[in-house]
């Protein structure tokens, strides 16, 4: 079933091949697009003297390295092959590695960073939470992994994300408020923002 889902996205590539600079760059290089919503975040946060946000966005972050962590020790255990390695005719638009195809890294984070924005600010969560479904295909149709691979990824990153908002975000909250009454108090909140906590 994995490897048929596969061949069907993998295949788009035949009919779209206008298509495959913009695929292929979002594959490679649209990670960074989840740094700058989380720095968005932050930010958006601070201007608001949203300490939760803050907290919560720095969580998301910080979920997204625990994730992949996981990741590391879940894809050594298993040591799923890359389609373009087990399968042949494989459309593969990207230079890959010789590492596990199973969590893919790059849903991982994508994953970790749209639900722990999600749950920290709706506005930038939704738009990491499109931008992770895009990139969870654009993975498969660029041929690094399996829709097994991204699915799992974007699961495991959730999950983490999900269990630090129980664990971290409060404490990571604390210390914030903490800092807001002391000479730290710019790191979490703007100069213009009143000092209350939203």
């Amino acid at each position: 079933m994995d490897s048929s889902i596969f061949r069907w996205i993998n295949r788009l590539a035949d009919r779209t091949g206008w298509a495959h600079w913009f695929f292929t760059s979002y594959a490679d290089y649209g990670i960074a697009l989840f740094a700058v919503l989380l720095a968005v975040a932050y930010l958006d946060g601070r201007w608001h003297a949203d300490l939760r946000c803050v907290a919560g966005s720095v969580w998301a972050g910080a979920a997204a390295l625990v994730a992949l962590g996981l990741g590391q020790l879940i894809g050594g255990v298993i040591d799923r092959a890359r389609p373009s390695t087990a399968m042949t005719g494989v459309h593969l638009l990207v230079d890959t590695t010789t590492d596990f195809s199973f969590p893919s890294d790059h849903a991982t984070a994508a994953g970790a960073v749209a639900v722990g924005l999600l749950l920290t600010n709706r506005r930038w969560g939704t738009v990491a939470a499109v931008l992770a479904v895009a990139m969870a295909f654009t993975r498969v149709y660029v041929g690094a992994h399996y829709p097994g691979d991204v699915v799992a990824g974007l699961a495991l990153g959730g999950a983490v994300a999900v269990a630090g908002r129980f664990i971290v975000v409060a404490p990571l909250t604390r210390l914030a408020e903490w800092m807001s009454r002391s000479r730290l108090r710019v790191l979490v909140i703007s100069a213009a923002a009143p000092a209350t906590v939203i």
